[in-house]
């Protein structure tokens, strides 16, 4: 049995996720407040059915048209921003659940306008969805929507996973939209007559319109970082971890967390594609390594790459860990270990005693990774427990596990990175043993 790990006084960061949380919902607040000025200034007309759908239908595109232009003001990478909020990966899910309300609001939009002009007649109601004579704000409208319908399918998942480069070029159809679809509603909104209407569109769009020329331009040439492959390391046959010396000013970072690479090798697949790697050196090494497992084209092809290949690096993004160590709990698979093992690379750096239980989840000893370099600082490191759990011999990681090898886990800051379904039962079970949702932090690799 491993000894249990021990107890010591534990640090409170309350204040600080909960600045996090705030963080989030003023992007809703943003999101949403031209739909609460247009409810407020122009409600339904009379109790009729049909003026409370034409009511619904003004309201839902106001709605949707606001958390869109939020979606794309946040869609930018400006490293440190990301902080804010969690992490780049918090940041995009609000994103994400941003982009499919507008979606979902922006569809509702024009069905319940129409719906609206039904007892009217027929004709009209039609008229109102595809107007016979003019009405090129209303067609300027439906090209917005088009648009976005082809830019959200991949992020929807309705032709299956998308590849990353192939997403993110058909995601630039959001300027599309965004431009026709502000051009749509200050020409035919008539919901908001007080004087923020005007100012509230044009701060929203503004703010989107900027996002995406910084990220589909400026982008390009700021924050980046000339690095150059000094080493090539073979971890496992499909995992190498590269070490990058940089050829101006270093980047820096804190332990665990990311970067995307743009690597320059002419014959491989990739080149000057930007993707995104979780950083596996200690912020005090001279170099910055990352670890690449083969999971696409472009990660397949970095497989091959060779040292002087000139690469270029934006970042740093995350907000993984906190800045000092406590007492914690560190839930690893896979490829998942990556900003662990640069974490504890660069606490064995310091020499400081740490209280910290590492529970290591791969399948056999065959798919380990780094797993030598971890037993070596298990023996150094006072207060590192190292354990490792296999999927072949163990079983599914259980409560029984957990609580055998961390009998305090409940009293513990847990952190989990790893493949999706690890990460969930992890989560899961540590939510089971006691775990409270503010001292849970997971890791996720989607960035789509």
């Amino acid at each position: 049995m491993i000894k249990p790990f021990q107890r010591h006084p534990r640090k409170q960061d309350g204040g600080l996720m909960n600045n996090k949380a705030l963080a989030h919902a003023l992007l809703w607040l943003v999101a949403l407040a031209p739909a609460v000025v247009a409810a407020f200034h122009a409600p339904p007309a009379s109790s009729a059915p049909g003026d409370w759908l034409n009511f619904l239908g003004r309201i839902a595109g106001i709605a949707g048209f606001g958390m869109l232009l939020v979606a794309a003001a946040v869609s930018f990478r400006l490293p440190g921003v990301d902080r804010w909020f969690g992490g780049l990966t918090k940041l995009w899910n609000t994103h994400h659940l941003l982009g499919c309300g507008a979606f979902l609001l922006l569809l509702v939009h024009p069905l319940l306008l129409a719906m609206a002009a039904v007892p009217l007649s027929l004709s009209v109601a039609i008229g109102v969805l595809f107007p016979p004579d003019g009405g090129g704000a209303v067609w300027l409208g439906w090209i917005a929507l088009v648009s976005m319908m082809v830019f959200m399918a991949p992020s929807l998942g309705f032709f299956g996973p998308p590849k990353y480069q192939r997403w993110k070029s058909i995601h630039r159809l959001s300027a599309v939209t965004a431009v026709f679809g502000l051009v749509h509603t200050l020409a035919l909104s008539r919901s908001i007559e007080s004087p923020y209407s005007q100012w509230l569109w044009w701060t929203l769009a503004t703010l989107a319109l900027a996002a995406l020329v910084y990220g589909l331009i400026l982008a390009r040439w700021r924050h980046r970082y000339p690095y150059r492959v000094s080493v090539v390391h073979r971890v496992a046959p499909n995992v190498v971890e590269l070490s990058l010396e940089a050829l101006a000013r270093p980047m820096a970072y804190r332990a665990g967390q990311f970067v995307y690479l743009c690597h320059q090798q002419r014959n491989l697949h990739g080149r000057g594609e930007e993707h995104p790697y979780t950083l596996s050196s200690s912020p005090d090494e001279a170099v910055l390594r990352v670890a690449v497992k083969d999971l696409g084209d472009a990660s397949r092809a970095l497989q091959s790459v060779v040292p002087g290949t000139a690469v270029a690096l934006t970042g740093p993004y995350g907000d993984f860990f906190p800045k000092s160590s406590g007492r914690e709990l560190w839930i690893a698979g896979g490829i998942g270990i990556t900003p662990f093992l640069g974490r504890v690379r660069w606490l064995a750096g310091r020499g400081e005693a740490v209280d910290i239980g590492l529970i290591y989840c791969i399948q056999d000893e065959a798919r380990a990774l780094f797993v030598e370099e971890l037993r070596q600082l298990n023996a150094t490191l006072p207060g590192f427990n190292l354990t490792v759990h296999y999927f072949y011999k163990h079983g599914p990681l259980s409560s029984d596990f957990l609580r055998y090898h961390c009998r305090d886990i409940a009293s513990r800051e847990v952190y989990i990175c790893g493949p999706g379904p690890l990460l969930q039962l992890a989560r899961d079970l540590a939510l089971a043993n006691g775990v409270s949702r503010r001292r849970l932090h997971t890791e996720e690799f989607n960035l789509l």
